[in-house]
């Protein structure tokens, strides 16, 4: 295993368990909301159609050549319509700042953060870096040029 160090920010709650596996099989390991100390009796309202940055109250140091991919919970997707207005999304190896969990509710009806949530999984990824280079010519290939739809899948 990797060590990823998350560093508790001023806002953070130390009640809040840092981001972990739920399962041995797991491939993320979920993230909980850290609201605002105003915000967490009552929570934060999230009506259908409208998206909110929901804090972690913790930053991380990511190892060279990896990301986070932050990406949604099938369980709020599943039942709520709630998910990830970004997924997936990433946070680079030289970022040090909150996390945050960009939450878009497509469900019917109002969906409310609690403090403490689990509200994404984080999945840690190494990253190849490419060096871009100027090509005359492309190998050819059987799609081509085919867009959207242009392998015959509906």
């Amino acid at each position: 295993m990797i060590p990823l160090g998350f560093k508790p920010l001023a806002n953070h709650d130390p009640t809040l368990a840092l981001p972990r596996y739920e399962t041995d099989g797991a491939s993320g390991m979920d993230v909980r909301a850290c609201l605002a100390p105003e915000d967490r009796a009552q929570g934060i309202a999230l009506p259908r159609f409208a998206r909110a940055l929901i804090p972690t109250g913790l930053a991380v140091s990511i190892p060279e050549d990896h990301e986070i991919q932050i990406r949604p919970r099938s369980g709020l997707a599943a039942r709520r319509g709630v998910t990830l207005i970004n997924a997936p999304g990433t946070i680079d190896c030289d970022y040090r700042g909150e996390i945050g969990i960009l939450m878009i509710n497509f469900g019917t009806e109002t969906y409310r953060v609690e403090h403490g949530e689990r509200v994404a999984q984080l999945v840690l990824a190494p990253v190849a870096r490419a060096r871009p280079v100027r090509a005359e010519s492309l190998d050819a290939t059987g799609r081509s040029a085919g867009g959207f739809g242009s392998t015959g899948c509906d």
